[in-house]
């Protein structure tokens, strides 16, 4: 062997107990992080005119968009109300509900009793009396397994013609509500558009002020002595 083997050691006793005397040492505690504040408006040496211009103009559409956006909801959603509402006026004055025969018999619904049953209609020629007193043959959507002879109602127009019947309450809500809505997304969508136009301008004047930087920048560089 090429030296002897060491002696052997006892094992390491319990630590000695901390001296009352001396003063105990405290690691510091760690700082709270401290609030980033917006970045395009904190202080920064690379931070260019063009990224605080930006921040404004994101600022200014955050608070612009929400106050035209209700502006333009109540504004398009009155002007719709009233046209629907005119429009039901003007349908219940000039259609009319009459009643009708069926000519022959309906489809029977593959299974009678159904929910799918209550709910699907088949087109069946019915022939009724039009409002200037002629007798008329047309196609309606009419309930499956009514047989010929049977009496259902249908909506017709002046001269006689089938057509739906007038905008409900219902309807005339429904589609003021869309839109209403759709009107706040049309301001919303415009702001995005003008933040993202506004941000690609600003974005190439920047490629354009560093072009200009680096042409005056770089003959320094690549010039020898």
């Amino acid at each position: 062997m090429s030296g002897a083997t060491p002696p052997a050691q006892p094992p390491p006793g319990p630590e000695p107990d901390p001296d009352p005397d001396e003063p105990v040492r405290r690691l510091p505690l760690p700082r709270p992080p401290r609030p980033v504040p917006l970045w395009r408006w904190r202080r920064n040496p690379l931070r260019r005119r063009t990224d605080r211009l930006l921040g404004w103009i994101g600022l200014s559409l955050l608070l612009l968009v929400p106050v035209l956006g209700l502006a333009a909801t109540f504004a398009v959603g009155d002007a719709a109300h009233r046209h629907y509402r005119a429009t039901a006026e003007h349908q219940a004055r000039t259609r009319s509900l009459l009643a009708a025969v069926l000519v022959h018999d309906a489809p029977n619904h593959p299974e009678p009793g159904s929910d799918e049953a209550r709910k699907a209609r088949y087109p069946v020629t019915v022939r009724f009396t039009a409002p200037d007193g002629r007798d008329r043959a047309a196609k309606a959507d009419v309930l499956p397994g009514l047989t010929a002879g049977s009496t259902v109602t249908v909506w017709t127009d002046r001269h006689g013609a089938l057509t739906e019947p007038p905008l409900t309450t219902e309807q005339i809500r429904s589609r003021t509500m869309g839109w209403a809505l759709l009107a706040f997304m049309a301001v919303a969508l415009a702001g995005f558009a003008v933040h993202g136009a506004a941000a690609l301008i600003l974005h190439r004047r920047n490629l354009a002020t560093w072009d200009g930087d680096w042409a005056r920048t770089a003959p320094r560089w690549t010039t020898s002595p």
